[in-house]
């Protein structure tokens, strides 16, 4: 079960943002799926899944997302990965900087039949704002 959701895990990421496309997402994604991670705003659900991704995808036209590390036990699985993108489109009312770069995310799934039931995250997003240059440097 566990290496069924780890395979999981990663075809988010790599079959689903990676290529935007996300008309193969509700494979592996259950119907009543929770994001308890999800910014303020946004839909529950798939349906925000759906539409986060396609507003960071269009600020982010190259984003990409590379699976560092992941570790399963029973019915969850945590993964370490490294996020790349320039931003080149507005993203939640912050405007285009045209620079590029690379955070890291910790992610927690919770699975069900080889679908993500629930999902938590960590995210620096403090890294990823000042290197866009839309946050102080400390020092500088």
């Amino acid at each position: 079960m566990s290496e069924q959701n780890k395979a999981a895990f990663r075809a988010i990421p790599e079959k689903v943002i990676n290529t935007g496309d996300f008309a193969v997402a509700e494979q592996y994604f259950a119907a009543d799926y929770v994001d308890h991670a999800a910014p303020p705003g946004v839909p529950a659900g798939l349906p925000g899944f759906h539409a986060f991704f396609s507003m960071l995808r269009a600020a982010f036209p190259d984003l990409h997302y590379t699976v560092e590390d992941e570790i399963a036990e029973g019915d969850k699985v945590v993964g370490r990965v490294t996020v790349r993108g320039t931003m080149k489109g507005d993203f939640l009312g912050m405007k285009a900087t045209g620079k590029a770069a690379t955070w890291s995310e910790i992610h927690i799934g919770r699975y069900a039949n080889g679908k993500l039931v629930e999902h938590w995250a960590t995210i620096d997003q403090l890294g990823m704002l000042q290197q866009l240059g839309l946050a102080p440097v400390p020092g500088q």
